[in-house]
């Protein structure tokens, strides 16, 4: 089993659900009000959890990692990457707002491209921070800087945690799973997962099924 880190695994939960919309995007039936309301709802979590990763890298992720080496010039760059997927991502959601109102197979297309769009501004991004950054979280994994990161990240409330934990979960490989266990204690994965990350599976993840 490969080691990897949180924010690798997280990744991973953000190419997924890029990937799922383009899917169902493309299979969207004309005037299925039904299914646009699904896919909405499945958007305002996704554009939830990228909202909160993105910023929470600049607030939380950077100064922690800046203390154990990377240069001021890589984070601006990082910056500069996000800007750019914020950017992607405000105009994927202005889009996917238009197909929940309309419902229409064209409205659907348009969006697909949107979503297109981000979703390689987004991929560049990832595997561009994965490439610098991987390496170093894995080896100042026990560091100080990085464990204080990893509290930070934690403090949020249960129904936010839930949810995020179903989230990144929903589809994770054996060894996403692992990197999520590995810094989020099982028992804890479970219980806030469990009980506050029931309307993710109740409402969300069917989304992807249908």
């Amino acid at each position: 089993m490969a080691e990897m880190s949180m924010n690798k695994a997280i990744h991973g939960a953000v190419r997924r659900d890029l990937q799922r919309f383009l899917v169902a995007l493309a299979a969207f039936p004309d005037g299925n009000r039904t299914r646009a309301a699904q896919l909405a709802t499945a958007w305002t979590n996704f554009n939830d959890q990228l909202t909160r990763h993105h910023e929470g890298e600049h607030e939380i992720a950077w100064p922690a990692l800046e203390a154990v080496g990377a240069s001021p010039e890589l984070l601006a760059t990082m910056d500069a990457e996000h800007d750019l997927m914020a950017t992607a991502l405000a105009d994927a959601g202005g889009a996917m707002s238009r197909l929940a109102a309309s419902a229409s197979a064209e409205d659907a297309q348009l969006a697909k491209a949107a979503v297109t769009h981000l979703q390689e501004v987004t991929t560049t991004h990832l595997d561009h921070e994965e490439v610098e950054f991987e390496p170093v979280l894995l080896a100042n994994r026990n560091a100080p800087e990085i464990q204080e990161m990893g509290r930070k990240f934690g403090k949020a409330s249960p129904s936010v945690g839930g949810r995020f934990m179903a989230w990144v979960l929903d589809g994770a490989s054996a060894d996403e799973r692992a990197a999520v266990t590995r810094d989020i204690p099982v028992p804890v994965v479970k219980i806030v997962g469990g009980i506050w990350g029931r309307s993710y599976r109740k409402n969300i993840a069917p989304v992807w099924k249908g």
